[in-house]
């Protein structure tokens, strides 16, 4: 997929690839956003959070995870991190693992791309994984809503500035 690319020019206040999302001017209710910074002041993943639920909670959040980022390495059976951050973040304490893992095919204009549906104990929660082609996983957890083909049509690259402090 050629829009899912590096970024050639540096970025020093927000991530150095793609943040793919949807566009916060797509999106009826609140944004939030944060970065997961190392140690050394490179960006480690972006966190998109988009809450419908007038300020009770998210109703998704949509990760992006370079390779490398540690938010990426989770044990077998431990939810994705996004999830576990919409769970936080809805004060929902419940123990939730992963039950099973499915692939599936998904177009998206004229390129195939391979979505790993995670299932999870908590059933309110949807939540799926694909890689880019620059090695960026992007997770997207939502709460109480099924995630269908047609979200994927609405993903997009953010610009930098969206980023970028001020």
């Amino acid at each position: 997929m050629s829009f899912l690319r590096r970024r050639s020019a540096a970025t020093p206040a927000g991530p150095d690839f793609d943040v793919l999302a949807m566009d916060p001017g797509d999106w009826p209710g609140n944004l939030g956003a944060g970065l997961l910074p190392a140690p050394d002041g490179t960006c480690q993943g972006v966190f998109l959070r988009y809450d419908l639920f007038g300020g009770r909670g998210p109703a998704m959040i949509i990760g992006n995870l370079p390779e490398g980022s540690p938010a990426r390495e989770v044990e077998e059976g431990e939810i994705p991190f996004e999830a576990a951050q919409l769970l936080l973040a809805l004060e929902n304490d419940e123990p939730v693992h992963v039950t099973g893992v499915e692939d599936t095919p998904v177009m998206q204009g004229d390129n195939l791309l391979i979505v790993r549906r995670v299932k999870l104990s908590e059933s309110r929660i949807s939540c799926v994984q694909f890689d880019r082609s620059d090695n960026v996983l992007v997770t997207i957890a939502s709460w109480d809503r099924p995630i269908t083909d047609d979200l994927y049509a609405l993903l997009k690259p953010l610009p930098a500035e969206l980023f970028q402090q001020a």
